[in-house]
């Protein structure tokens, strides 16, 4: 696509928000500051992706190519490595499957806390960063810990920047 032509589909980009995800108070708060229009819609994997429209008139969705896990704090991201793993690791599966990248952004966390074991688990550290580190390696899972606030503008920014990229390779046809 010609720069035009990615720049009008970047316009019309909608945030998915997985039905999953709790109608919260922080949930509305985020969607401000990610300040796209917003669907919520059922995401085989992750929390949020994105839809927009090509020039050709086609609506393009991104949800399995692109997609954010969010995680409010270290205290999850243990259940899910814990508890929950049979479950979260099948989610991880689907998406490698499908060739989908995952980023996992994990609020209020960082390594520092990951290796000391600043959360409230019985999850070890040593077992927590290993299974950090395997996902990276075994899904291509891009992690990165953030502050709650920053959450939108990180989820608006990724979006935005793999839609840019997948859309400036795209060959688009018109029929006529």
């Amino acid at each position: 696509m010609n720069p035009f032509e990615v720049r009008d589909s970047l316009e019309s980009m909608t945030l998915l928000v997985d039905t999953r995800e709790q109608p919260t108070k922080r949930l509305e708060k985020r969607l401000n500051a990610i300040g796209l229009p917003h669907v919520r819609e059922k995401l085989d994997y992750g929390d949020y992706s994105c839809k927009m429209m090509l020039p050709n008139g086609t609506e393009f969705t991104m949800k399995d190519k692109v997609v954010i896990e969010r995680k409010m704090n270290l205290d999850e991201l243990c259940l899910c490595f814990g508890k929950d793993r049979a479950r979260f690791e099948r989610e991880f599966e689907r998406a490698k499957a499908d060739g989908c990248r995952i980023y996992l952004l994990v609020e209020d966390g960082n390594w520092e806390k990951s290796f000391n074991g600043s959360y409230r688990s019985l999850l070890q550290p040593q077992a927590l960063t290993a299974s950090i580190n395997a996902f990276r390696a075994r899904y291509g899972m891009q992690v990165d810990f953030c502050k709650a606030e920053t959450t939108g503008k990180l989820i608006r920014e990724i979006l935005w920047r793999e839609a840019k990229e997948i859309l400036t390779n795209m060959e688009l046809s018109y029929e006529s």
